[in-house]
């Protein structure tokens, strides 16, 4: 059998084992050791097996994951999520959809200290829900509002997904996350002006909230150091301010987990059974995505002794589609991947064989870590599956499926324009990157 067999083989294989619902880790590893032993050999397959689990789960940059996942799960527990929603709403929460606002804003804030979509809108679907149903926000709406603000946790510092990416790719993950900054304000921005506009467009949809005194305004915005002084000091020392060490990914990680459990327990918010909560938490987390690293890095080896990522190359730039035809095709592939796919799980399978593609085509991989990114993240939220919608569910019960995705198509459109946005202008990516260089 020809390796080009061999391969769309193995493809089926594994996309058979997804819908056998097989953990993607586990297929992927088997799959990628047995079309290796079936090109190689049993024996090298197997040695394959263990050198590539004793190699990653030992690698000092893979040590940036667990610690950003152990910081999102010390945040989580220590209640900033809520200081962050009531000082937001303090100052919107009286404006028609207000509380929408607030929630956005208030994702973004848990994002940049959290990392993770999926703990973002989990976290957020028991915080701001009932607020907004509360004030009599629609039910669509609420949830709507919510998943989609959950996913700038996948595209602010310290994003989990990008520091993948980054391992991947082997760029630096500083870089990226310096990249993902202005993208992701630019969707806080968007969301909340799409906010904005239902409000303006259907004014009996959405109720306004009671305005705060300034006092009360100003002692929720006091309750914010804890959040602030975190991002401050991890996103700070990772780029090397002034006033603080400069921070590998992995010490930023280190340090950040650290600091999140310190304030914590200082603060009275973390006890010793949220503490061991927290631990199982990450250690649970961490160990799945590791699963699925390990398993990538096997199928990996398949997909190399095939050569399927140079005769993917050689298929995709031979189409005379040009540059950004073939960017479109890719992007469409990742829409479709979304609906069968979790956010980790794609990046981890398609970028080996997707990223060839792009350096032959000449695009900067930095600013295409952020557009694989933000096509993750609308995979989150656009039907039928979205992995942000199925948290929320899982969180309020008594709310469809049907009407989660109600109201998050707005966000959908939201999320398109946007990624055209910085298709046409990718300096909104690289600018900062550069500038961190050039300093």
């Amino acid at each position: 059998m020809s390796t080009d067999a061999v391969a769309i083989l193995g493809f089926a294989a594994l996309f058979l084992l997804m819908l056998l619902r097989v953990p993607v880790g586990m297929a992927m590893g088997l799959v990628g050791v047995s079309g290796f032993g079936y090109i190689v050999g049993g024996t090298p397959a197997l040695k394959l097996v263990g050198q590539t689990a004793m190699r990653t789960v030992t690698d000092y940059t893979f040590g940036v994951i667990p610690m950003f996942l152990l910081m999102g799960a010390f945040v989580s527990h220590s209640g900033m999520s809520r200081d962050l929603f009531r000082a937001a709403n303090g100052f919107v929460g009286h404006l028609r959809g207000g509380l929408g606002i607030a929630t956005v804003a208030a994702c973004g804030g848990f994002a940049a200290i959290c990392g993770s979509s999926v703990a973002t809108a989990a976290t957020f679907s028991a915080v701001a829900y009932p607020e907004m149903r509360r004030f009599g926000y629609p039910q669509s709406f609420a949830t709507g509002v919510i998943a989609a603000g959950g996913t700038l946790g996948a595209m602010l510092p310290p994003s989990t997904v990008l520091a993948v990416y980054g391992i991947i790719t082997e760029q630096d993950i500083g870089k990226l996350f310096m990249a993902g900054i202005i993208p992701g304000l630019l969707a806080m921005t968007m969301y909340m002006i799409t906010i904005s506009l239902i409000g303006y467009l259907r004014p009996g949809f959405l109720p306004s909230g009671t305005q705060m005194s300034a006092r009360e305004t100003l002692l929720a915005l006091k309750d914010i150091w804890a959040p602030v002084l975190l991002f401050i000091f991890v996103i700070g020392g990772l780029y090397g301010l002034p006033f603080l060490p400069r921070f590998t990914p992995t010490e930023a990680g280190g340090v950040g987990a650290t600091g999140a459990f310190l304030i914590g327990i200082f603060t009275g918010r973390l006890d010793k059974e949220k503490v061991l909560v927290s631990l199982l938490q990450a250690t649970r987390t961490a160990a799945a995505v590791f699963t699925v690293l390990i398993g990538a890095l096997l199928f990996g080896y398949f997909l190399t002794v095939t050569q399927t990522p140079q005769k993917v190359t050689e298929f995709l730039t031979g189409l005379g589609l040009g540059r950004y035809g073939v960017l479109a095709l890719i992007m469409l592939m990742y829409l479709v991947l979304g609906c069968l796919m979790d956010a980790m799980a794609m990046i981890i399978l398609t970028v080996p064989i997707i990223f060839p593609v792009v350096s032959q085509l000449g695009f900067d991989p930095i600013w295409f870590g952020v557009i694989i990114v933000m096509t993750v993240e609308l995979g989150l939220i656009h039907p039928p599956v979205g992995m942000n919608v199925f948290v929320i569910k899982s969180v309020v019960k008594d709310v469809s499926f049907t009407t989660i995705f109600k109201g998050v198509l707005p966000f959908v459109v939201t999320d398109i324009i946007r990624l055209i946005i910085l298709i046409a202008f990718p300096l909104l990516a690289t600018w900062l990157p550069q500038h961190m260089m050039a300093r």
